[in-house]
């Protein structure tokens, strides 16, 4: 949910015909996009008429006459004025609660209307994906090219306050009206990193995130390789036209690149894996909450004819999963890289007459085959994890790293001035003479102000030039790259 949610009304794209029917019905793959973009959730988004939510509101239930008389008892015994439309959100967002589900959620007249207006061709904010999960509020991934990105944001890191504020505890909804806002503001996440008890404050300005989610490029030998960052309204058009352009580049092999892929539109998800998947065979399966399991099928048309490898990790969820477990038990296409997400279940979107809206879990994804990936992930075909250094933490480049300091951020630094090649001597996380010369050496090197202290411009350019490193060094690519070599030589052969 950014500040998101990706639910979008479907304006444009139509299920194909061997999708579920369901009448006055609309089917998306609902994530929250915290532009923040959040928690990569797969949703059908179902939008109930006027008529029907007045005939519920008048029809007399006999399970609700406790929750009348609660409400009647604090009109009248309450010892101040009491905010009648406050106490019915809270009623509702109470039953919400005790399902104990992170995905179903409420969201008052005013937070679905800044939900909504980031479900547009951009968004301003952070550009992150988040979910709860257990109380915390976790980033799921952050969206390509953005502030939380470039900020150093990271799969599992928990954001444990917000400008100060804890949020733990908190709701998705609640979190991301505190993170999102406007173009140029900053916002200041406390964050914790898996495996570690220290926390660091990571300032982030905001920005106009665009919704741009295909990025392709033609490597060696006639490879490409094609990021799909999330499945908007947009993400089949632009695909089919990345795979055009790389087609008159040469293409003779596709790395589709799923990796930090949070989810998006369902519809968008199923379009993408028809070009995959042969005609007649099933893309996903739905299993409803009254037992009914229905096929979603691969059509005739467009599709891909060059061997093709996809890549997954921890930070592919939702829609992503789906396209992944399509393409890899219905052909030959490999997975590589680590275990994805695990996102299976379905959640329902309700608009109500008053702009409000509520958010429920009504059923469950299946792969082609029956099988649930909730809370498992898909496994690869070829595991291939990433260099150690990129899972290192973000560095304050407001805290001096000096001579003479003893941390978790000394220690971080430490790798990746060894990973950058400059020898900081024992990586131990204290700030001696060795380190202070690798230090030097960097800043000499990169032409910056030569103190042998880490701070400010030389923290960013010290985090950026290991960004660009693990693109250079990516295993996970060249992996794919190389099974797809085998199969292009295997077929001249």
């Amino acid at each position: 949910m950014e500040e998101d949610n990706q639910q979008s009304n479907q304006k444009h794209d139509q299920p194909p015909s061997g999708f579920i029917k369901m009448k006055k019905f609309q089917f998306v793959m609902l994530i929250f996009v915290l532009v923040f973009a959040t928690a990569g959730i797969t949703t059908f988004a179902l939008a109930f008429g006027d008529e029907k939510a007045v005939n519920v509101g008048v029809t007399e239930r006999s399970e609700f006459d406790k929750l009348y008389e609660a409400y009647d008892s604090l009109n009248k015994e309450y010892y101040k004025e009491l905010d009648k439309e406050k106490l019915v959100n809270g009623a509702i967002n109470g039953m919400l609660d005790s399902l104990e589900d992170p995905y179903s959620d409420y969201m008052n007249k005013e937070e679905a209307k800044k939900f909504n207006q980031s479900i547009s061709s951009s968004f301003e904010g952070i550009g992150a994906e988040i979910q709860e999960r257990d109380g915390t509020i976790v980033v799921v991934s952050p969206i390509k090219g953005s502030p939380a990105e470039a900020a150093g944001l990271k799969p599992n890191d928990k954001i444990i306050e917000v400008d100060g504020k804890n949020i733990q505890g908190m709701s998705v909804t609640d979190a991301v009206l505190l993170i999102r806002g406007e173009k140029g503001t900053e916002v200041t996440l406390t964050i914790q990193r898996p495996g570690s008890e220290d926390t660091t404050q990571v300032k982030i300005t905001r920005d106009e995130i665009p919704l741009e989610t295909v990025y392709p490029e033609m490597q060696e030998n006639g490879i490409a390789k094609i990021q799909i960052t999330s499945f908007s309204d947009d993400t089949y058009d632009e695909l089919v036209k990345a795979i055009e352009q790389m087609k008159k580049e040469g293409m003779k092999g596709l790395v589709l690149d799923l990796r930090q892929n949070p989810g998006g539109l369902l519809d968008q998800a199923i379009k993408i894996s028809n070009l995959f998947v042969p005609a007649g065979e099933p893309i996903l399966q739905i299993d409803d909450n009254k037992g009914s399991v229905e096929k979603v099928m691969a059509e005739e048309g467009k599709k891909v004819e060059v061997p093709v490898a996809v890549l997954i990790d921890n930070g592919s969820a939702s829609a992503s999963e789906i396209l992944a477990a399509a393409v890899s038990e219905t052909t030959e296409i490999p997975l590589v890289g680590t275990k994805s997400f695990g996102k299976g279940t379905v959640q329902t979107a309700e608009n109500f007459s008053d702009g409000s809206n509520m958010k429920l879990t009504s059923a469950k994804w299946l792969t082609p085959n029956g099988n649930w990936i909730h809370e498992k992930g898909i496994k690869p075909d070829v595991k291939v994890e990433l260099p150690a250094y990129a899972k290192l933490p973000f560095l304050n480049p407001e805290k001096d790293l000096k001579k003479s300091a003893v941390s978790e951020q000394v220690k971080a630094a430490e790798e990746m001035l060894k990973a950058l090649g400059f020898n900081p001597g024992d990586v131990d996380g204290f700030y001696d003479e060795n380190t202070v010369k690798a230090v030097k050496e960097f800043q000499d090197k990169e032409k910056l102000e030569v103190t042998g202290v880490l701070k400010g411009e030389s923290t960013l350019k010290l985090m950026d030039l290991l960004r660009k490193k693990m693109v250079e060094d990516d295993p996970q690519v060249k992996k794919a790259v190389e099974r797809l070599q085998e199969k292009i030589k295997g077929k001249k052969e």
